[in-house]
């Protein structure tokens, strides 16, 4: 089989995905760094997370939360729980994490119970929990390690090794849910969090109109999407506009098509009327040379 041909279907979805990628949006249901005032987010036990104001990257000020009890002896387990997050029709939920998190081996004296990760975790709810819940209520998302920590040596030179990482939940069932974010002894400090799901963005495509949707939770599944056509214009009965929704947000595989109603013509993404005054400036037109014509001949005739 030539290679050429084994590659086109491939080339066709890169293709869509290039031109579709504009109307992928991000809908944001938290972001810990919009937030001037205090955060509030309730953590257990009293000595472990604690609030302060700060600065980010680029010396905005933040709200962070912080925990360093690696010099404890014993086993850490402190808790941190977000307010409750509303999840406004979200099926495949997002969480951004910027931390920074210190290296073990670059403080003096350290307990060996010194750990360079923390957990990250959420409990689902229809209404607001209140304080820290029961341990074995939450579900665990993952562990978070750091892809650079700082040392002794990055605080005297005042750098900032900023970590980020992205983490999903999906298949959520109620309302809204906590996120949780559970230390075991490392020296960690939360910087941002924000929470965000996908949807497509509204748009037209071959004359149909396509509203707002949600991805689904499953990264593999499609939501197919009919259009509705825009004014003056027709279905076409044989394929009716449709498209689908991925879970990244973005449109793919268009499918049928609207065509103009009679007397219309497409435009940008719209069917415009055939305006008679073309046709009147057609016809001016046909006059004035049919004028000319005749003028000429009188003037040849008036000459012999």
């Amino acid at each position: 089989m030539d290679p050429r041909r084994r590659l086109l279907p491939l080339l066709w979805i890169l293709l869509l995905k290039l031109e579709e990628d504009c109307c992928a949006e991000e809908v944001v249901l938290l972001n810990s760094k919009e937030t001037q005032a205090e955060l509030g987010w309730t953590s257990y036990p009293p000595n472990g997370w604690e609030e302060i104001s700060g600065v980010d990257e680029k010396y905005k000020p933040i709200r962070t939360y912080q925990v360093c009890n690696v010099m404890e002896p014993t086993q850490q387990n402190n808790w941190l729980q977000t307010g409750w997050v509303a999840r406004r029709g979200g099926q495949r939920i997002f969480v951004e994490l910027q931390f920074t998190l210190r290296d073990c081996n670059s403080i003096p004296g350290v307990a060996g119970t010194c750990k360079e990760t923390f957990n990250l975790l959420y409990v689902e709810s229809d209404r607001d929990l209140g304080g820290v819940t029961r341990e074995d209520r939450y579900t665990k998302i993952d562990t978070i390690a750091a892809d650079e920590s700082f040392t002794q040596g990055d605080l005297g030179e005042r750098k900032m090794k900023l970590n980020t990482e992205v983490r999903e939940i999906g298949h959520l069932n109620r309302k809204g849910f906590h996120l949780a974010f559970q230390d075991v002894g490392a020296c960690v400090a939360l910087v941002a969090v924000r929470v965000y799901y996908k949807r497509c963005l509204a748009t037209v495509q071959n004359l149909a109109v396509f509203p707002d949707t949600v991805s689904e939770a499953a990264f593999a599944t499609l939501v197919e999407v009919r259009g509705s056509c825009v004014n003056n214009s027709e279905v076409d009965t044989d394929s009716p506009p449709r498209m689908h929704c991925s879970a990244e947000g973005e449109w793919l595989v268009p499918i049928g098509k609207c065509s103009c109603s009679a007397g219309y013509e497409e435009g940008h993404s719209s069917c415009e009327e055939i305006h008679g005054s073309k046709e009147k400036e057609s016809r001016r037109v046909k006059t004035m040379f049919v004028l000319l014509i005749w003028t000429r001949v009188g003037y040849a005739v008036s000459t012999i």
